[in-house]
Formats: C-alpha cells, sequence, structure tokens
C-alpha cells in the first residue's frame, strides 16, 4: 500500500484544534499500520504560527518547499478573517491538483477565497454558514451537516467535526476496524454520519419567549411517541390551532410539523445507536407508528433506510 503524505497548513491564529484533532486521528492509523500516512505542517515562511488559544506550533517546513500532498488539510480559526494573500494564491495555486482538499470549520472560507468551492455544496461553523453565504454567493453553503463531500473537496464544520471527518478518510483508506481502532484510543464515536445535524433539533431551533410555548417545546422532545398533531399541541398551549401554528413559528423560527419531524428523527437516531431494540419499536417509540413511515422518514431526511443507519453508525461493542 503506498504511503499516503498529509499536508496541514498552518497560520497564524488557527485555531489549535482544528489543526491536532485530524493529526491525531491520522497518526493513530500510521502507528496502527505503520507506512500509511506521512504526516508535516507547513506555514508560509515556515516559522511558527501562534493558535488563537495562544500556543506555538513550529511547522515542519515552508509552504513553498513542500511537495504535492494527497490530502490537504486547511484547518479553520481566527486567522482565517483577514488571510495572508499570499495563502489565498498558493491555496488556489496547489487546491487543485491533491486528491482530497479537507477544510475544518472556518478553513472553508480560506478555499472559498482561493475560488475552490464556487459551484460547490460546502458547510463551515454553524454560526459563519450565513457569512459565508453572504461573501461567496457561488457556494452552496448547508449549514446543517458535520461535514460535506463535493468530489474531491470534503469540508467540515466547527472545531471536532474535524476528528468525524478525518476518521471518515481514514475509514476509507484503510477499512472501517482500523478507524474504530482509533476512535476508540481516542475515546470517540467511529464516526458520525457526516449529515447529522451540528447541533440537536432542540438547539436548532429558537426557544419561544412565551413560557407556554417554552414547555411545550420541552414537552414534545420527552414525548415523541405522543400524539403531536397541531390540534393536540394547541390545546395542551391553550390557543386555537391557527394561532398556535403561527405563535409557534414566529417564535422558534420554524412550524410545528418541521420542528415534531426533527425530534422523531433525532430519537430514533439515538434509539437505533444506543440501543438493541427493534426496527418497530423504535417506530413506535419515536411516534412512527410503522417501521415503513420510520423507514419513509429517514430516507427523505438522511438518504438510508434505519436498517442500514444502524449497522453504519451504531458503535461496535467494545471486546
Amino acid at each position: 500500500m503506498a504511503q499516503r503524505t498529509v499536508l496541514v497548513v498552518l497560520f497564524d491564529q488557527v485555531q489549535s484544534l482544528d489543526v491536532t484533532g485530524p493529526v491525531e486521528v491520522f497518526a493513530g492509523a500510521e502507528r496502527h499500520t505503520p507506512g500509511t500516512y506521512r504526516i508535516s505542517t507547513a506555514s508560509l515562511d515556515g516559522a511558527p504560527v501562534r493558535t488563537s488559544s495562544g500556543l506555538t506550533v513550529v511547522p515542519d517546513r515552508s509552504l513553498a518547499d513542500v511537495s504535492r500532498p494527497d490530502t490537504l488539510v486547511v484547518p479553520g480559526g481566527q486567522g482565517t478573517r483577514s488571510p495572508d494573500p499570499r495563502l489565498t494564491d498558493w491555496l488556489r495555486v496547489h487546491g487543485p491538483h491533491v486528491r482530497r482538499l479537507v477544510s475544518v470549520c472556518t478553513g472553508a472560507a480560506l478555499l472559498a477565497g482561493a475560488g475552490l468551492l464556487d459551484g460547490r455544496r460546502a458547510t463551515t461553523h454553524w454560526a459563519y454558514c450565513d457569512r459565508l453565504a453572504r461573501e461567496h454567493p457561488s457556494v452552496q453553503v448547508d449549514p446543517d451537516p458535520i461535514y460535506v463531500r463535493d468530489g474531491h473537496v470534503a469540508t467540515s464544520a466547527g472545531v471536532t467535526s474535524g476528528i468525524d471527518l478525518a476518521l471518515a478518510l481514514v475509514e476509507e483508506d484503510l477499512g472501517r476496524d482500523t478507524a474504530l481502532t482509533i476512535a476508540r484510543h481516542l475515546v470517540v464515536f467511529l464516526r458520525r454520519p457526516g449529515n447529522q445535524a451540528q447541533f440537536s433539533a432542540q438547539l436548532a431551533a429558537q426557544t419561544a419567549r412565551r413560557e407556554p410555548l417554552r414547555e411545550l417545546q420541552q414537552w414534545i422532545t420527552e414525548h415523541p411517541g405522543a400524539d403531536l398533531g397541531v390540534e393536540t399541541l394547541a390545546a395542551r398551549a391553550g390557543l386555537s390551532p391557527r394561532h398556535f401554528a403561527r405563535a409557534f413559528r414566529a417564535e422558534t423560527g420554524t412550524t410545528p410539523g418541521r420542528y415534531v419531524d426533527r425530534i422523531r428523527l433525532e430519537h430514533a437516531r439515538r434509539l437505533l445507536e444506543d440501543t438493541g431494540d427493534g426496527v418497530e419499536q423504535v417506530s413506535r417509540a419515536s411516534g412512527y407508528g410503522t417501521p415503513e413511515a420510520m423507514r419513509r422518514a429517514f430516507v427523505k431526511a438522511l438518504g438510508t433506510s434505519p436498517a442500514e443507519y444502524r449497522r453504519r453508525f451504531r458503535p461496535a461493542p467494545a471486546h
């Protein structure tokens, strides 16, 4: 098996975990299967950089001295807000020629600034998705997933999602067993699916200002298997169905039906990942009623069936 080179770009005010997270994953793979990865870091002039948390990182070399890597990792951090034009130029020239181009968090802004995300679907930290979409309208920004792959380009969401993406790349290169071994060593899940939401359905929606609606949001979360139709929810809130639907959307930013769908999907995913309950039992507990209804919801939202989701994403039992 040919050794794959992984190059991580460094710059002042980089987010340290964006660097060390993926590096630890690839280094773990190299320890597990020697000769698979050669990892290096490089800054513009080969000089040490200071991270946003105050750590000093010494690169292996200058970007001018590196040959074409197999996988190029571009981390994020405060330094992406006003990047050195030389870094943008270097990425513009070299980015198209690597086998895999990867960004972590706001590293997507550097790729976009170099024109490497034009016409592509991408993600970044949820707090910066609007800015990325506004400043780079040619990029199809998806704020929900923890990582997105479009051709040879992979972008990930905030900070720790760089670990998820790196584990997915190692699994692609070396297989599930190797990736699982690394994940266990790092005490993380093998990998969350790329289209898993960056945060929970409850956090994705705004919290209602009025107490009855706030309490109702919490009740929905705790009772996904209950009757959660608009009429029932409106009665619990003491409002007419029409008034309730308007008020809920105004205060949470989403409709009652969409909120319920997200809560049920999240609950079902958690049961499939964390329990041995059968698909029929999970469908009832999550409010779908039948396995077929749950299957349709999974295929629509995630592009996979509940059974396949469990097979791929439930952590294997430790031995």
